[in-house]
């Protein structure tokens, strides 16, 4: 069959050798590239993450001092709706307690009126009495005289 043979060298030329070296100087400088897009790309997704961590925690800032802003508003209503509340309890207790009071007073006066007006008529009725009297007595008198 075939016989073998020893594999014979290739003499390289100056053009295939400048040419290797062109090709391993663009291997080269395509790699330098890669890397250097890679170690950008890393430190350009570090300052991204950060700069996202530094927005969190300012959005969490702010977020807090509205709420407290917010909350603080809240709280002084609902203290002075408390406050509101007991002024209203103890304005409709004293309320109560002069309505009572001006109660008594209109029965006092009504009782008051009413003895007025029986003294009224108390006296008008010794007038009639008194009247009648000196009717019977003038009676009395002109029969005994007569």
């Amino acid at each position: 069959m075939y016989s073998r043979q020893p594999p014979t060298r290739v003499r390289s030329s100056p053009n295939i050798e400048r040419h290797s070296k062109e090709v391993g100087g663009l291997e080269s400088s395509l790699l330098q590239l890669v890397q250097d897009h890679q170690q950008t790309s890393l430190r350009v997704r570090e300052e991204t993450e950060k700069a996202k961590k530094a927005a969190i925690k300012t959005a969490i800032r702010v977020s807090d001092a509205l709420l407290d802003t917010v909350n603080g508003g809240v709280q002084e209503s609902f203290i002075n709706e408390k406050r509101i509340e007991l002024e209203i309890r103890s304005l409709s207790a004293t309320i109560m307690r002069y309505a009572k009071q001006t109660d008594q007073w209109l029965a006092a006066s009504h009782a008051l009126n009413s003895a007025v007006k029986e003294i009224g008529d108390f006296e008008n009725w010794m007038k009639t009495m008194d009247y009648d009297c000196r009717s019977i007595n003038k009676a009395i008198h002109n029969i005994y005289q007569a």
